[in-house]
């Protein structure tokens, strides 16, 4: 029974992240599944999008860390196939 409870209180807290635009420090590595050590390297770097309002506690907006963790797509085999074959059908033309 606790368990079960403990699945379902999981799901419920997934489905906040889905409505909330804004994440504090904590929530941000949750979404980000990132320890908090490593989150805040990022932040010192600069190295990921965050806000300061007040100079001191950090947060983040969901649409821009959604946009930084999509910042280096690997591309699949095929797609590098089909990158190759178009480089060797349409050679770009030197000026």
């Amino acid at each position: 029974m606790e368990q079960n409870l403990e699945v379902r209180v999981s799901a419920l807290e997934k489905q906040l992240y889905i409505l909330k635009k804004i994440f504090s420090f904590e929530e941000a590595s949750r979404f980000l599944n990132l320890s908090r050590s490593y989150l805040y390297q990022l932040t010192s770097k600069g190295l990921i999008p965050h806000y300061k309002p007040q100079g001191k506690m950090i947060y983040f907006e969901r649409e821009l860390l959604e946009d930084w963790l999509r910042q280096n797509p690997v591309r699949t085999k095929q797609e590098l196939q089909n990158e190759a074959a178009n480089m060797v059908i349409f050679p770009k033309k030197k000026k």
